[in-house]
């Protein structure tokens, strides 16, 4: 079958988020095509270029969130009527808000409201179609002025009537770079037509054109969310020090898209449990939710697994990137701790920092780390060493991120916030007992496997460490254990074969789009199986008692990559 993969700034692009993941469910689906719709998110990500690309991969097309040039089209009388009044609805739903919850995310808006966003947004869509592009309009000060009528509304909530002038040019600029995948030309015959399923990378803009590739070709739309885009909005809301009106209006509409996607969906994917109860809490149909964890190249991590001896057992490692999330302020004072009960042991806080926060970041932790464990010499004519060090992969000592993982006895994880903790999961493959703070989906991952403590609390942290290190043997037991739960979980195989039966289930369950003609010339229901385009031979003529079929052969010629378009 023909899959369209939709990824907002992540595959086929070199820096992409979701450009591992993506790249090995293409890679072990070979039997399927794939169309990639690619949604940068800057110059330089265009510029970095793309991953080597399989040649199940028949085309690449690709458009840029990060600008958008002016297109021309100019709206006569009739189409700046339908753009106010499909443009006024949306802008009236998000200032009608929602009520919170006690966990502070709003609630799912109500069917009513649901249904004028999906109207007014479909409404928009069809007249970027009709008038070619919504480019200028959603730029013009028509927008502003309609989404000040509806701030001023009666029935708006008070947050958005307090909106000034400033707080609404900042929303219409962000709903126009939001509803960019509106004005694109992919819904034809010759794009997301032709696929039999769209595949969504993650919600959002990712998902935006999965649902009208769903409302112009009746394509139906799976959604994968490794993280929830709706918590990523609202954390990103909640820390930018933006304006009450304006986070409250951009919550209002990625709380809308986000529960349109959940609705319209065939299947949702969420990675975890952790994600999945975020997908719930925002409108997601349980019966509509299979869960597929992420898969992970075992292999690399195999010699070191299947190694019966540690490098050190004295040693605690820490691997990830470098950003106060991770909380390695907690970890110091823990190991300050551990230190007390265990004076030979050291620490290394192994990986790079994630941008200039996380420079600014690794350079407090090390000043706090001389200052926590002041360099002692064995004697007057050495020279001291810090039990802490900070280390990066690829230098002589660490060559590679198994070396990380196998030059100490215990793996912590000391983070405050974490997704699906992939580090974890990189130890348990290691055979590494592990200590992690319980946050996200760790205790999920972890399944038994490790010890779990409440985030920042350094001391239960330091006893957790201190209670392995001194048990080489529940060490070990703990280690196997968690390599053969990563095994059974964690592996790109099982990722691959779920997504696998995944596709095969919603087009088995999709009428098919394509007319099919039986021998009088009638239409035929369903005429084309949901295997018709998957190479290979899926019966078998032999007489019955004969040998068995020898398995289906590759099909020749697979179709190369097109350019960009």
């Amino acid at each position: 079958m023909r899959i369209g993969l939709i990824a907002e700034g992540g595959y086929p692009y070199v820096s992409g988020d979701a450009r591992l993941w993506c790249d090995r469910l293409v890679r072990g689906l070979g039997q399927h095509e794939f169309d990639i719709y690619a949604l940068s998110r800057s110059e330089r990500q265009e510029d970095e270029g793309w991953v080597p690309l399989p040649p199940q991969v028949s085309r690449v097309r690709t458009a840029s969130l990060w600008t958008a040039e002016d297109d021309g089209v100019v709206y006569g009388r009739r189409a700046r009527r339908r753009f106010e009044e499909h443009y006024g609805a949306l802008a009236a739903v998000l200032c009608a808000g929602g009520d919170r919850g006690a966990d502070g995310v709003s609630e799912p808006p109500s069917t009513l409201q649901a249904d004028r966003f999906g109207n007014a947004l479909y409404g928009l869509a069809e007249l970027a179609r009709d008038e070619g592009g919504l480019a200028g309009a959603l730029r013009s000060e028509t927008a502003v002025r309609t989404l000040e009528r509806a701030c001023r509304a009666r029935d708006a909530m008070r947050t958005a009537r307090e909106a000034r002038v400033p707080d609404l040019l900042a929303v219409a600029a962000h709903l126009e770079r939001a509803l960019r995948p509106l004005s694109l030309d992919w819904y034809e015959d010759d794009g997301l037509g032709a696929a039999d399923l769209s595949h969504a990378t993650s919600g959002g803009t990712a998902a935006l054109t999965g649902l009208l590739a769903r409302h112009f070709c009746n394509v139906p739309l799976l959604l994968t969310e490794y993280g929830v885009r709706l918590r990523t909005q609202y954390l990103a809301g909640t820390g930018t020090g933006a304006p009450p009106a304006v986070r409250a209006l951009l919550a209002g509409f990625h709380g809308a898209l986000a529960a349109e996607s959940y609705d319209r969906a065939a299947v949702i994917t969420p990675g975890n449990a952790h994600a999945r109860r975020w997908q719930e809490r925002c409108g997601a149909d349980r019966s509509r939710l299979r869960t597929v964890y992420p898969g992970m190249d075992a292999s690399r991590f195999a010699e070191v697994g299947e190694a019966s001896s540690c490098a050190d057992p004295d040693t605690l490692v820490w691997v990830g990137r470098v950003e106060p999330a991770k909380d390695l302020v907690s970890l110091l004072h823990a190991f300050a701790e551990v230190r007390k009960e265990e004076p030979k042991t050291r620490l290394r806080i192994v990986g790079a920092p994630a941008g200039p926060e996380g420079e600014a970041y690794l350079g407090h932790c090390r000043a706090l780390a001389a200052q926590l464990f002041p360099d002692e010499a064995d004697g007057p004519h050495t020279v001291g060493e810090n039990p802490v060090s900070f280390e990066e992969i690829g230098g002589p000592q660490l060559p590679s991120l198994a070396d990380a993982y196998a030059s100490g006895a215990v793996t912590v994880l000391s983070s405050v916030v974490e997704g699906f903790p992939v580090g974890l999961v990189e130890a348990m493959l290691c055979g590494r007992a592990t200590v992690s703070t319980d946050v996200g989906a760790v205790v999920e991952v972890i399944g038994g496997t490790g010890l779990v403590v409440p985030p920042r609390n350094p001391r239960a942290l330091a006893e957790a460490c201190v209670t392995l290190l001194r048990d080489p043997e529940r060490r070990e037991r703990l280690g196997a254990a968690a390599r053969a739960r990563a095994l059974e979980l964690f592996t790109v195989e099982q990722n691959v074969a779920a997504f696998h039966g995944i596709y095969l289930d919603v087009v088995a369950g999709t009428p098919v789009r394509r007319v099919v003609l039986d021998d009088a010339g009638a239409p035929l229901p369903f005429g084309v199986p949901a295997e018709a385009h998957v190479p290979g031979h899926w019966t078998s003529n032999r007489p019955q008692g004969g040998p068995e079929p020898t398995a289906p052969a590759q099909a020749p010629g697979l179709p190369t990559p097109e350019g960009a378009r």
